[in-house]
């Protein structure tokens, strides 16, 4: 038996990239979970609520603590069940990796608030702005733009670990790879042209991140 299946390689092309377009779509409707529930757990926390503030820190501990794959396996055939819920293999993915990821999020927003000078939260004082108006003027406008390729490298990481939804029926390209080498035993062909796919997207999605991270550190 050949080392390399030339054939097998790009007969394996088609489903693969079917498998990256469902990679794709669960890393950014997973992206945006996390960047929309990260912050809002860094404002709740910023706030200063003992009872809420221990409460939401225990679950995020909670959550970085235990691995991701258990984390879906919970989500999908655990709590689906003893809460009367039907969702989609898909839809159980995002959920899953989205919170996963919201709960880093969090600390990054929180990083880039704090960073904030105090003088900036003494003006908004004195000026009487509401809370809601201070936040939205005032401290995310700066906050946010300085922790973006955090959250860059944050995606990055969602979009080599959608992979494990494999594990609940989710059609990503690992999956697809999976279903080519099965018909005839060959898995080295339809992996490396995984793998490939992944480093053709991830690679440079880094060098942008980095060029991000220079611009930030510049201003």
């Amino acid at each position: 038996m050949d080392v390399w299946d030339w054939d097998k390689a790009f007969g394996a092309l088609p489903p693969i990239l079917e498998g990256l377009l469902v990679t794709l779509q669960v890393t950014v409707l997973g992206s945006l979970v996390a960047y929309v529930l990260g912050l809002i757990l860094a404002v709740v926390r910023r706030s200063r609520i003992p009872v809420l503030d221990q409460i939401l820190w225990a679950l995020i501990e909670l959550i970085r603590s235990t691995p991701l794959l258990i984390q879906i396996f919970v989500l999908f055939y655990v709590l689906q069940p003893a809460l009367g819920l039907q969702l989609s293999p898909f839809l159980t993915g995002v959920i899953a990796l989205g919170v996963h990821y919201a709960c880093y999020t969090s600390e990054v927003y929180r990083a880039g608030i704090d960073a904030i000078p105090p003088g900036q939260w003494e003006a908004a004082t004195a000026l009487s702005l509401p809370k809601s108006r201070v936040w939205t003027g005032v401290i995310l406008p700066q906050a946010v733009p300085r922790v973006v390729p955090a959250l860059g490298n944050y995606t990055i990481s969602m979009f080599k670990e959608v992979p494990l939804l494999l594990a609940i029926g989710v059609a990503e390209i690992v999956a697809r790879a999976e279903e080519q080498g099965t018909a005839d035993y060959r898995y080295v062909e339809v992996y490396t042209m995984a793998g490939l796919a992944f480093l053709l997207l991830s690679f440079p999605a880094a060098i942008l991140v980095r060029r991000l991270e220079r611009r930030v550190a510049q201003k």
